[in-house]
């Protein structure tokens, strides 16, 4: 029996998952991370605990526990191979193998700060709500969303793949559903940035 809820989450846990982190884990992908973290956690305080939604095998949180040293981190993977090398970063016990889709952040202490960045993109838009509620009720202070902008819903190919890849106002969304969170700062990394590029990502920091 298929244990996934989607095809998207199927297609991350499989070999195209497996594939993914072997192209994201140089040391300019990490530099590219530390400058990018430092801008958009700058206007964060008292950061001690930091969970991330779709870690693979740990780049972000490398990146953020060299900005702070004393970060209590955890991560949710659903690839098993990418949790692996995830687990020898942050310890097997801080490590959650499931979809986000299936974390129950009321069986966890909340953390700080609840982080996902290009992983909302990939997720079936029909179970986004479930996603933005892990997300709200998994932090006690911010959230961090790190995701392809686009004003409007659209689907677009992902590396010659169908129904991969999503664009839209995720932050906007969470706004809305959540009239308590506030927009404490965004803004925008650029591909062809000489220095420390990143994959056009559009980050919003929200807090409660």
């Amino acid at each position: 029996m298929n244990k996934f809820k989607t095809e998207q989450e199927e297609f991350w846990a499989g070999e195209f998952g497996n594939d993914y982190f072997s192209r994201n884990k140089s040391d300019e992908y990490l530099s590219s991370n530390i400058s990018f973290f430092s801008k958009a956690l700058a206007k964060s305080s008292n950061l001690n605990s930091c969970i991330e939604f779709g870690t693979n095998i740990g780049m972000n949180l490398k990146a953020i526990k060299l900005l702070f040293p004393n970060i209590n981190l955890k991560g949710i993977e659903i690839n098993s191979m990418a949790a692996d090398k995830l687990s020898e970063i942050i310890g097997e016990k801080n490590v959650y193998r499931e979809s986000i889709l299936n974390f129950d952040p009321n069986s966890h202490e909340k953390s700080d700060l609840a982080l996902i960045k290009g992983v909302l993109i990939h997720i079936n838009p029909e179970n986004l709500d479930r996603v933005y509620e892990n997300l709200y009720n998994t932090t006690n202070k911010y959230i961090l969303i790190c995701e392809y902008y686009n004003q409007t819903p659209i689907t677009i190919s992902y590396r010659g793949h169908t129904n991969k890849l999503f664009k839209r106002d995720f932050a906007g969304e969470l706004l809305d559903k959540y009239t308590d969170l506030k927009l404490i700062d965004y803004g925008f990394a650029y591909q062809r940035d000489t220095a420390f590029p990143q994959d056009d990502i559009t980050w919003f920091l929200l807090s409660k």
